[in-house]
């Protein structure tokens, strides 16, 4: 039985052991090491598809209003920011980071022959692969596999979840998922928990099978320790919104202010399909989202750590140009990502609107490789050989100061 098989089919794998959810994701080693986590990376995913020409707004633009006619947003819900683009009025909170200096926003990001289903689309976001490629590991779980020096512990990327998504999974090491750090703490400190590290640490058992999950039970242990003992250290007394999507900011927000070594962060809203009624749905969605994130970078910048904190914000696709029926939109392709951090070479708008003139059977045309956005994260923030993880021929793109 090879090392896959035994952690699949397990007992102690499959948490009947009475391991909380969190931790059953947690398939692969990580090696003790001593991290550097001065600078940060916090991925956040807009789930569902967010329709990005009415989070952007084009509002000059007759083909967006004619191909909208119930949905697109009159010039008196913008919040206009050059003279071809606006933010829907739903993202107020933003235009005071926008003006700030702290954000930048690519248009229309995507790659060659865009897939439009919502599983697909995730997965190449989240491996960086092509669209005619499949791969079984993330691109910052790739990271985590890579010899850099920072990527020897569990903690070095910590999703702020109940569960591990592919992005953050690697051949052989992968992030810790924790939504609460003195939840996984007790939850390792569990007598039976307690009991099997200790047994483990004292036999000598083979690297696969039970030798290799008793490490990876040793590393969570441990990890468990050093996050929840760091993180108490800073008392956040920032004001969030009242939302889950705020408490997880306010979370990573928590470790980032208490000098957790945690290299990526990474988090999620949902919500963002919006097929029918899409106006008032995405106002809501916009409202804490926008609301959260500036309430996250204040905080940061509070706290001298913006300037080490780069923040990207993606969704799987955007949606088609025109309207449907039920005054909302389908799956389209390119979209828009928004990027957030103290040291932005390029401020406000990075690249040219969408062009709407230009389409491939109603959908936008990507100009911006997504997989250039990693690759720049990657090498000038993160400080790892970008190709070592993503297939060679991405340049990069200049927004980091």
């Amino acid at each position: 039985m090879d090392r896959r098989e035994f952690i699949r089919n397990s007992m102690l794998a499959s948490g009947a052991f009475m391991v909380p959810s969190f931790l059953k994701p947690f398939e692969y080693l990580a090696k003790d090491a001593i991290l550097d986590g001065y600078r940060s990376l916090v991925i956040i995913q807009l789930s569902g598809g967010n329709d990005g020409l009415n989070t952007i707004v084009p509002y000059r633009n007759d083909i967006y209003y004619n191909s909208r006619p119930k949905i697109a947003l009159p010039q008196d819900k913008i919040i206009k920011v050059n003279d071809e683009l606006g933010f829907n009025a739903a993202l107020q909170p933003l235009k005071e980071i926008y003006d700030k200096g702290w954000m930048t926003i690519m248009n229309s990001v995507g790659y060659p022959n865009p897939d439009r289903s919502h599983f697909r689309a995730m997965d190449i976001w989240q491996t960086a692969s092509s669209a005619n490629q499949f791969l079984n590991t993330g691109w910052l779980g790739r990271y985590l596999d890579s010899d850099c020096p920072d990527c020897k512990n569990a903690y070095n990327i910590i999703e702020v979840d109940d569960t591990l998504s592919l992005a953050v999974k690697g051949e052989y090491r992968t992030g810790l998922a924790i939504k609460n750090p003195k939840q996984l703490y007790d939850a390792t400190r569990d007598p039976f928990f307690k009991e099997m590290v200790s047994v483990y640490k004292n036999d000598h058992l083979n690297e696969d099978n039970l030798g290799y999950l008793s490490k990876t039970m040793i590393e969570t242990y441990s990890s468990a320790e050093y996050v929840y003992e760091t993180s108490k250290t800073y008392t956040n007394n920032v004001e969030y919104p009242d939302n889950p999507f705020a408490k997880n900011l306010k979370t990573i927000a928590t470790f980032i202010n208490s000098g957790l070594k945690t290299r990526v962060y990474y988090v999620s809203q949902t919500g963002f399909d919006t097929h029918v009624g899409q106006v008032n749905t995405q106002a809501r969605l916009f409202k804490n989202y926008a609301e959260s994130v500036s309430a996250f970078l204040k905080d940061l910048d509070k706290n001298n750590k913006l300037n080490d904190t780069l923040v990207l914000t993606f969704s799987e696709f955007g949606r088609r140009v025109a309207q449907n029926a039920s005054n909302g939109t389908d799956h389209g392709t390119a979209n828009n990502m928004f990027i957030y951090g103290g040291r932005l070479k390029k401020q406000g708008i990075y690249n040219a609107a969408p062009d709407l003139t230009d389409l491939d059977q109603g959908d936008l045309k990507y100009k911006l490789d997504f997989r250039e956005v990693y690759a720049t994260a990657l090498h000038k923030w993160l400080g790892v050989k970008d190709s070592s993880i993503l297939d060679p021929g991405f340049a990069g793109l200049d927004f980091i100061a």
